[in-house]
């Protein structure tokens, strides 16, 4: 949930506001490339995101001929879809600090969709019966191409362009509030947040760091320069 991945985001914010003395100590204050690290861990450690939530609604129609005779049913199902974004595929090389700009920039997997998962205690069913219904027991083939039918039109509409572009938007503003969130209690208070897809992202400036550390490596590194 989204909620989780702020209060994840706050958690850590406190802990590294309540260690900067240590830092201080150890490496002469935070670094805002380690920040970056420990949020990268703790948003992986959450598996998937949960950035959007949509109801849909088919309606399909399916009809069979036989003997000279047709009958139909149609079909009124809803269904729910979750917008995830799957932050086990966060890399290292996902996160990079520009320190001339001061701007965090992270790229994300794009969103997936999941479900639908139907509403069968909603779903609605009309027609059948007549002649053929009576000859030829026709109403389970349509039932059931029905539903088929049916899930397949609500996967379509949870695609569509309106619902992604706002799960997108949902996405990046959750991520961007994740990473914003300590880098301020830590004391970057002008730093920036960019949020982006792969497909956004262009061509990665140089300028950026190679890799985020972690804190044990941070503090290992520091403990080698003190020997």
């Amino acid at each position: 949930m989204v909620a989780g991945a702020v209060a994840a985001a706050l958690l850590i914010g406190l802990l590294l506001g309540g260690t900067l003395g240590l830092f201080d100590r150890v490496i002469g204050g935070p670094k805002p490339e380690t920040i970056a690290s420990a949020s990268l861990e703790s948003m992986r450690a959450q598996s998937r995101l949960n950035v959007f939530a949509a109801r849909y609604v088919s309606v399909t129609t399916s009809k069979v001929s036989r003997f000279g005779f047709s009958n139909e049913r149609t079909l009124i199902l809803p269904g729910d879809v979750r917008y995830e974004v799957d932050l086990a595929k966060l890399g290292d090389r996902d996160v990079r600090w520009d320190a001339g700009s001061k701007t965090l920039t992270v790229t994300i997997p794009d969103v997936e969709v999941a479900g639908p998962e139907v509403d069968l205690a909603k779903a609605r069913e009309y027609g059948g019966g007549g002649i053929i219904g009576a000859i030829a027991n026709t109403q389970p083939q349509l039932d059931q191409a029905n539903r088929a039918a049916a899930v397949t039109d609500l996967r379509k509409q949870a695609a569509a362009d309106t619902p992604m572009r706002l799960a997108r938007e949902a996405a990046r503003q959750a991520i961007a509030r994740s990473f914003a969130m300590p880098l301020r209690a830590a004391g970057f208070e002008d730093a920036k947040v960019v949020a982006r897809f792969p497909f956004e992202s262009g061509t990665r400036d140089p300028s950026y760091i190679d890799q985020s550390r972690s804190y044990n490596e941070v503090l290992e590194e520091a403990a080698r320069k003190r020997r």
